[in-house]
């Protein structure tokens, strides 16, 4: 079964998206693997190389794909400290080869002005388009760029 990590922290609004999103999400995917982790404890699992991540990023207007070149743009000006600690993480998981590839499907972090269903519907979208694990896919910086 493939397996879809969600982080958010549901005690932070800005943050639990991600989370409240897993019922809808599992409905509309009942073969994905939902999974609510800390990314700072014990992640991703041993033998996982190639992760796929849901993730609120701030300063994104739609669900987006990001990797880890479009963290490396985000993260060098930092704006809160949880995106610092996830994308330090990755780098270090990268960096010491226990991953090979992250997609992060981030959701924008200012929800509240857009339809969760409209959220939704983005996201199935985004997942039913997923690339096998080793294939090229556009990511938040190439639809930037055109």
């Amino acid at each position: 079964m493939k397996k879809i990590y969600v982080f958010g922290n549901p005690l932070i609004e800005e943050d639990s998206l991600p989370i409240k999103l897993i019922p809808s999400l599992q409905k509309v995917f009942p073969n994905i693997d939902f999974i609510v982790v800390d990314p700072n404890e014990n992640f991703p699992p041993e033998g996982e190389k190639n992760i796929t991540i849901i993730d609120t990023i701030q300063d994104i207007k739609k669900p987006s794909i990001l990797d880890l070149e479009d963290l490396k743009e985000i993260t060098n000006t930092p704006i809160t400290p949880h995106d610092y600690d996830l994308s330090f993480h990755l780098f270090l998981l990268k960096k010491r080869k226990k991953i090979d590839r992250v997609r992060i499907i981030g959701i924008p972090s200012w929800y509240d002005r857009i339809k969760m269903v409209d959220i939704v519907l983005e996201l199935e979208r985004i997942i039913s388009n997923l690339p096998a694990k080793n294939a090229r896919h556009r990511t938040y910086r190439d639809q930037r760029r055109g």
